[in-house]
């Protein structure tokens, strides 16, 4: 027959049940709160940029972004070099560090020896770890020497036809921070496209090698277009880190509020004129205000690129899907 538990087995059991119930709501709870962290931390940000940008703002308004005088005393502020010299630096440094990492990458995964995989991608995930003021500290002392003994004057005898090979040469240039700047994100596409790659199904080359592929045409043809939309995203990861770099950048740019055609000449950035003059501009001012704006127009320019970056994800996995 049947028996009934005691009435305080039931009771314990109820209770049980209760303390559950309520550790799984506080848990659910705690889960939305983490979720909204991340979107309201976001709003919050935005609107402490544009409550310190307003007075740069209502001054000078989209102007600021197309004028290139910056004369904190007779406070007449323009962005244009800053954001120009942003722009091409990273352009630049991707430029030159997309094709390398790329191929790094690919050699690890499909060509390299199995002894020498892993030791290398250690390297290179510790480059990753080395803070930005050591490399410009690097940049300074061992390759801007080089740069102006060698590379620079080499460039100017060669290609000095070219307006961006022109002038005199400085040691701290638009170009020394772009070289600077594709060495530190040369580690980021690198690691990230790696990973893609080796999460490619070893089917897609078998494939291939069965239709009669070198292991070449197998890469080309095969392993890179299906991990293309993760390649991407390494590349815009890249692309951010080029964007927000400060210190190394600031100390090998030249820090001159100028739009040059060489690239031997000096220049600047937005994160490096923040980092340069926000501690000298007096809470307040104007000069307070238009670094603060300039923080706005950078933190647009990077949601704007990354927004466009998902976009084209989305439409390279769409047509992968038809």
């Amino acid at each position: 027959m049947p028996t009934t538990p005691p009435p305080d087995d039931v009771a314990t059991s109820d209770a049980s049940l209760a303390l559950s119930a309520w550790g799984d709501r506080i848990f659910k709870g705690l889960l939305v709160a983490s979720a909204l962290a991340a979107p309201a931390l976001l709003v919050a940000l935005l609107w402490q940029l544009l409550s310190g940008a307003a007075p740069a703002i209502g001054a000078f308004g989209f102007s600021f972004i197309t004028d290139s005088i910056w004369d904190p005393v007779a406070e007449k502020f323009g962005a244009l070099p800053l954001v120009f010299g942003t722009l091409l630096t990273s352009f630049l440094a991707l430029l030159l560090a997309v094709p390398l990492s790329l191929g790094v990458a690919i050699y690890l995964t499909e060509f390299a020896p199995e002894r020498i995989r892993q030791p290398i991608a250690m390297v290179i995930e510790l480059l990753a770890a080395i803070p930005s003021v050591v490399y410009g500290l690097w940049g300074i002392f061992v390759m801007i020497p080089i740069l102006q003994s060698s590379v620079y004057p080499f460039l100017e005898a060669n290609f000095g036809w070219l307006p961006i090979f022109q002038g005199p040469i400085y040691g701290p240039s638009v170009l020394s921070a772009s070289l600077i700047l594709t060495i530190m994100v040369m580690p980021f596409i690198m690691s990230v496209a790696r990973e893609v790659l080796l999460a490619v199904p070893a089917g897609q080359r078998e494939a291939a090698t069965a239709l009669g592929a070198t292991r070449w045409e197998a890469v080309t043809t095969a392993i890179v277009p299906y991990a293309k939309s993760g390649i991407v995203g390494a590349i815009i990861l890249g692309l951010g880190r080029a964007l927000g770099e400060t210190m190394a950048v600031t100390m090998l740019i030249g820090n001159r509020h100028d739009i040059a055609a060489s690239l031997f000449a000096p220049g600047y950035s937005m994160a490096a004129v923040i980092a340069n003059e926000f501690a000298e501009a007096g809470l307040g001012t104007l000069h307070a205000s238009a670094l603060t704006y300039v923080a706005l127009i950078l933190f647009a320019v990077t949601v704007l690129v990354n927004a466009a970056a998902r976009l084209m994800i989305w439409r390279m996995n769409r047509g992968a899907g038809k």
